[in-house]
């Protein structure tokens, strides 16, 4: 199975600064654009591309780094944030890291948040901090097609040669997002109660506010929540560019709206999208039902899914999907994924590709050398991914009316 597509496109590099100047820069990625010739290129004619926001918090700099490399694409666009309790040593050696590896240095696609904000992972400001993630891809770079979030816990299960050949065959404006009006035990206990997010407006952390009273369910709109999974609703999205161009540029006031709504709402990422695109006349039936991603729960249910480990390996193989979480650091499991699925021989390298032209063996680096980025090798993941894809896109064409 093989892709080949022909073209032409520059790219930025980023250079990094030294810590001293960590300090004066709130969003900078330790970068400053600069051009340079390199045989890549976006369009509808070309593979998609992606642009990643992944984050972590305190301590997250390995996880974070790990995750960064099996993802990694040089015709893609990636944003690093290590929260606001990590350390500026900390953000200071992931740049370090992304700087000892051949592909980001000399594609400069990667960029490290210097100074985040503030943000709680129940409140509003995760929402804040999302969308700040995805005007800043905007910013540095104006052709990729979907927006991926993920945290430190998740992990890839296809290459992004699988990724982007499935991609490929799917419209460029569909978002994927699980999402449904049936709120159940919800309304009660997550929308209608009134919460104040601290991390908005104090340096320490501590716990959300609550009100004592409740609030009525808003008739201005309609709520919809991520698919409920026991006592928690899943905020995954892949966001396509054109809607998160509505949200945070809009020409529509409704964005701007149901932010000030979901201000006051406890874990707002699990509606805060799903609300504004099933709302929006031009963007509602471009929701494909399904995040992508591959979860157990605990029996009982808790509030996060299962750790996944090595017993788990067969099944999120088949899985077809394109994500799984959460891993525990260092998890075995991680290893039989590097090793089975994204062929990374080892931790400091970068997920190969077709891209990747280097001689492959357990002392070498085949992606220190590289052809035409623009190339795609799909493997056997991809076949699976495929039939996921299919099946989702028969459901969605089947239906007048995506959000119900």
């Amino acid at each position: 199975m093989g892709t080949e597509k022909k073209c032409f496109f520059t790219f930025f590099s980023t250079t990094f600064l030294p810590l001293l100047l960590l300090l004066l820069y709130s969003i900078s990625a330790f970068s400053s654009p600069r051009p340079f010739f390199s045989l890549g290129q976006r369009g509808p004619h070309c593979p998609p591309a992606f642009a990643y926001y992944i984050f972590g918090g305190k301590g997250d700099k390995d996880r974070i780094f790990r995750l960064l490399l099996a993802v990694y694409h040089p015709r893609n666009r990636y944003l690093l944030q290590l929260g606001a309790e990590a350390s500026d040593e900390e953000r200071y050696r992931l740049t370090l890291a992304l700087k000892s590896v051949p592909a980001i240095r000399s594609f400069g696609n990667v960029d490290v948040i210097g100074k985040p904000g503030r943000f709680s992972y129940v409140g509003s400001t995760h929402i804040a901090a999302t969308l700040h993630a995805a005007s800043v891809l905007m910013k540095v770079d104006s052709g990729w097609d979907w927006f991926i979030a993920l945290s430190a816990l998740d992990y890839p299960l296809v290459t992004q040669d699988d990724l982007s050949h499935v991609f490929s065959l799917v419209r460029r404006d569909l978002n994927f997002l699980n999402h449904t009006s049936d709120l159940g035990w919800k309304g009660g206990q997550r929308i209608q109660p009134i919460v104040v997010d601290p991390a908005i407006y104090l340096a320490r952390r501590t716990g959300i506010f609550h009100a004592n009273e409740k609030r009525p369910m808003p008739d201005a709109f309609k709520i919809f929540t991520g698919k409920v999974y026991y006592q928690y609703c899943s905020p995954w999205v892949i966001l396509s560019r054109s809607f998160l161009e509505f949200c945070i540029l809009g020409w529509d006031n409704l964005p701007r709206t149901l932010l000030m709504y979901f201000n006051n709402v406890m874990l707002s990422e699990e509606s805060y999208f799903h609300s504004v695109i099933c709302n929006s006349p031009e963007f509602k039936n471009t929701t494909v039902n399904s995040d992508l991603r591959y979860m157990i729960w605990d029996n009982p249910p808790k509030m996060e899914p299962h750790f996944l480990n090595v017993s788990d390996y067969d099944q999120i193989a088949q899985s077809g999907v394109a994500f799984a979480r959460q891993f525990k650091k260092d998890e075995p499991l991680l290893d039989m994924v590097d090793k089975k699925i994204l062929k990374r021989s080892g931790r400091n390298q970068v997920g190969p590709g077709a891209w990747c032209t280097g001689r492959n063996s357990w002392w070498s680096d085949p992606c220190t050398q590289w052809g035409d980025v623009n190339v795609l090798k799909p493997g056997p993941q991809a076949k699976k991914l495929e039939e996921t894809m299919t099946n989702l896109l028969d459901d969605w064409s089947s239906q007048s009316n995506q959000c119900t």
